[in-house]
């Protein structure tokens, strides 16, 4: 569907003028993007500020119309009423209707002024949040790649392609399969994946979740032979307000590691789908795993919200596994067989940690 068409059917549906397909296609996207719809109320509230200044000049064409009619209205009836003045014929003839005019003027100017401060607000507050993030990572990516250009060249060396350091990712399956966030390999033309004993394989996208912001990845080097048993497993209900979780990731190029609580069963704007979590985290961190207390994989580190401490989100590992399950065959080479059993339950966090690190890789992206 284009950005015309979208628009459009936005426009049809706040009208209520759209098929009931229309309307739970549009409801479903709603509720599985809040910054969709975020745009969609912003829509309907720029909408609503456009009508009101169309019904100011109505109500302005509607005055300046009687205002001519009293004009010639009163050059006929001039010499019968000498003694009235302009003044008095028009607040005998039009006093009811400027009361009414008056009142509706009042209303719609501060129902435009607030519908339209309404509108610039919630613009403002969601680009700030959206842009700062982006340009976060973005930053990220030029200093490290001025880094990477610095040390590049050596006397007895020539000039290699070390790829952008672009986030962290995880193993999914024994066989290859692998898990990062969509805006960690966005734009790339070629990927690799590279683990804290320099292990490396070049991988491939097999399927983008553009919304939820999330990547499936396998393994397509030659000499591949297999990640080896995983010690995790995925956990398929929602873990508890309060749970203590933990992380692995690359916000730089060593592994580092980083434990919180779960502090809410929503992400941002009420996101379902989605963790928030007290753990801080800096770009790279997205696309690692997110941990319970026992070892189980919980989520995907997604992001975090700026200018607030400790508020760091992560997609469920339940909505993976509903996002899997529903994935055409003819898109997956091979089928997908996920680890049952866990190995780092009754572990020390340490313990956790050594067996857990050969599984979590930094996502290399070459364009």
């Amino acid at each position: 569907m284009s950005e015309r068409e979208l628009l459009e059917l936005i426009e049809r549906y706040h009208q209520h003028q759209v098929t009931s397909t229309e309307r739970r296609m549009l409801e479903e996207r709603m509720a599985a993007d809040p910054v969709f719809a975020q745009r969609v109320k912003e829509a309907k509230l720029f909408t609503a500020a456009l009508q009101n200044y169309g019904k100011q000049k109505s109500l302005r064409d509607r005055l300046s119309q009687h205002h001519q009619e009293w004009q010639q209205e009163n050059v006929k009836v001039a010499p019968v009423l000498k003694r009235r003045t302009p003044v008095q014929i028009f607040m005998r003839r039009y006093a009811a209707t400027m009361g009414v005019a008056a009142t509706v003027a009042i209303v719609t100017v501060f129902s435009s002024l607030l519908g339209m401060e309404m509108w610039r607000s919630a613009t403002k507050q969601q680009a700030a949040r959206y842009v700062e993030l982006r340009r976060e990572m973005d930053d990220l990516k030029r200093k490290q790649n001025a880094i990477l250009g610095s040390n590049t060249i050596t006397p007895k060396a020539v000039s290699i392609n070390p790829g952008q350091f672009s986030g962290t990712g995880f193993v999914l399956t024994s066989d290859g399969y692998f898990v990062t966030s969509y805006h960690v390999i966005e734009g790339a033309d070629s990927l690799m994946i590279e683990n804290k004993n320099g292990i490396k394989y070049k991988v491939e996208e097999i399927y983008s979740d553009q919304v939820r912001d999330l990547a499936l990845l396998r393994v397509t080097d030659t000499t591949f032979t297999g990640f080896g048993k995983l010690p995790y497993s995925f956990k398929q209900k929602e873990s508890e307000l309060g749970e203590r979780v933990f992380t692995l990731g690359y916000p730089r190029e060593d592994v580092v590691f980083g434990e919180g609580t779960l502090s809410s069963r929503s992400g941002v704007y009420g996101d379902t789908a989605s963790y928030q979590i007290s753990i801080p985290l800096n770009p790279g961190n997205s696309g690692g795993p997110l941990l319970d207390d026992r070892g189980n994989m919980i989520g995907v580190i997604s992001g975090k919200m700026l200018g607030v401490d400790g508020a760091a989100f992560a997609v469920k590992s339940a909505y993976l596994l509903t996002l899997l399950d529903q994935l055409p065959e003819h898109r997956l080479p091979t089928p997908i067989s996920l680890p049952k059993v866990n190995n780092l339950a009754g572990n020390a966090r340490p313990q956790q940690l050594k067996k857990l690190q050969d599984y979590v890789y930094m996502v290399k992206v070459y364009n």
